[in-house]
């Protein structure tokens, strides 16, 4: 077997670490916060420090042959096997095909429209249930495999409260993993786009819609995985932010590991997300593979921006308020009270420690921008959802106050596929937002069908008056020219 297709040899020893109060605890069974004091752990490898003795030059070299294996394995984000969670034997590991997701450059109209800001979309939504989602569930179900396969679980039940993204990646791969493994989701009843609701219903999951938002729904799951035998799949999970961090490896892979000039922006939501993509920045830094730090933004709506209002204040004056949200067209964004807060300022601070003062920073945009960002980047050929729309606005915002050159590289996280969300899109050109948005569309962004002849006219024409008939008003309306 050649070397980019040989599974590593390598096996680390994991634990979990407490942000709250520094106790450690071992991986034999699932943990979600601190047993002492209550606090979100992370998982981190007690031999990591081993892994300085190869080279970053080695270790380019390396995730830059797995990259063309042929290993199920190796093929997604346990490229990165050693970076991540390097306790599983490769039979574990499930694979659906994520990761390896494109960057896509912006347009020269849309980079013309912002100023000629460089910046590109990393689109998420090409993994396999459409959204980034699927990075976390890789990692947690390999290992829910690797669990029921050393502890001879016999049957583990995996649930998760989701807006939408969560349930239809925990659902997917739970009908792929080990025949142990049974599903439930949690979802806020009447806040899950049609589309979102389809996938976990059709993976074979059972969907339980509870009255309110996520964070109520946040709280019956974290209420179960603290009372009963269930595998929480939530970002409390810190198996699931270790595969999250398979985004920041690629993002500097795709750069041939040059991320000298870059600003990656991140929808917060969860908070998970961002605090993966830190930690994976800053674990290729540790080890030399890339030399210099990316920027990193997060971006809130103001109908929910906890994280933001915290930033915003003078640091000596921080003090973390969660809070009631509105009504979001990011819905995965729509998160009052962030789960994984703790870890973002942990990995924030370790960011500006190794970086500098602005590596980190958090902007606010309206639901307006956000709506609006969405059809701006796919009117120029981009696949955004919500929270890639977010994200543009965020960096239209950075441009506006000064934070941004625009000769910097903006890598815009572009979370899920655009049409998991295009029940916006529809509201926004029927001009239909309830007034709790807060959006009010703009008539010319509006791109509704037009009709080309009545109805009535193909039952009184000819075929041939039909035809003609269609044709000249088409060429009436295009403004065509005549051969």
């Amino acid at each position: 077997m050649s070397e980019r297709n040989a599974f590593p040899e390598y096996r680390g020893r994991m634990e979990y670490y407490c942000l709250g109060c520094g106790a450690t605890y071992g991986t034999e069974q699932l943990h979600y916060t601190c047993p002492d004091c209550g606090g979100v752990f992370l998982l981190r490898d007690t031999g990591f420090d081993a892994l300085k003795q190869t080279s970053g030059e080695t270790w380019r070299n390396i995730f830059d042959a797995r990259a063309a294996s042929k290993t199920d394995a190796l093929r997604g984000i346990f490229r990165f096997y050693e970076l991540m969670a390097p306790v599983m034997d490769e039979r574990d590991i499930v694979y659906l095909g994520e990761g390896n997701t494109p960057i896509i450059h912006s347009s020269r109209r849309l980079s013309d429209q912002l100023g000629g800001q460089k910046m590109a979309f990393k689109n998420d939504g090409q993994n396999p249930s459409a959204s980034f989602k699927d990075r976390g569930m890789a990692c947690a179900f390999s290992f829910l495999n690797h669990l029921i396969r050393t502890q001879g679980l016999e049957e583990v039940l995996a649930v998760c409260a989701s807006t939408g993204d969560t349930s239809a990646a925990a659902a997917l791969y739970a009908s792929y993993a080990d025949s142990a493994i049974k599903s439930a989701v949690l979802l806020p009843e009447g806040k899950v786009t049609p589309q979102q609701l389809a996938q976990p219903l059709g993976s074979g999951a059972v969907v339980l819609e509870v009255p309110g938002v996520f964070d109520d729904c946040m709280k019956v799951v974290e209420h179960l995985a603290d009372n009963y035998q269930v595998a929480l799949l939530n970002s409390k999970n810190a198996w699931r932010i270790l595969g999250q961090e398979s985004f920041a490896f690629e993002v500097a892979q795709w750069y041939d590991w040059d991320l000298a000039g870059k600003a990656v922006f991140v929808p917060i939501g969860n908070a998970g997300n961002i605090t993966a993509i830190m930690s994976g920045f800053l674990k290729l830094h540790e080890l030399g593979v890339i030399d210099a730090l990316p920027r990193v933004f997060g971006v809130q709506s103001h109908h929910a921006d906890p994280v933001f209002k915290y930033y915003a204040a003078a640091p000596e004056e921080r003090q973390w308020q969660p809070m009631q949200v509105e009504p979001s067209v990011a819905q995965a964004a729509m998160i009052g009270n962030p789960v994984s807060f703790p870890r973002v300022r942990y990995f924030a601070e370790r960011f500006e420690a190794v970086a500098g003062a602005g590596s980190f920073q958090v902007v606010q945009v309206t639901e307006q921008e956000i709506i609006e960002g969405m059809l701006l980047a796919n009117r120029h050929g981009h696949i955004s959802c919500t929270q890639g729309g977010e994200c543009l606005a965020g960096l239209m915002k950075a441009r506006e106050a000064g934070l941004i050159h625009k000769d910097e590289t903006a890598v815009l996280d572009a979370t899920a596929h655009m049409l998991k969300f295009i029940g916006f899109q529809d509201m926004y050109f029927q001009n239909a937002f309830p007034p709790e948005y807060g959006i009010t569309p703009d008539p010319e962004r509006a791109n509704t069908p037009l009709r080309v002849i009545d109805a009535g006219e193909k039952e009184r024409l000819s075929e041939t008056e039909y035809t003609k008939a269609c044709a000249t008003s088409i060429v009436d309306r295009l403004g065509l020219k005549s051969r």
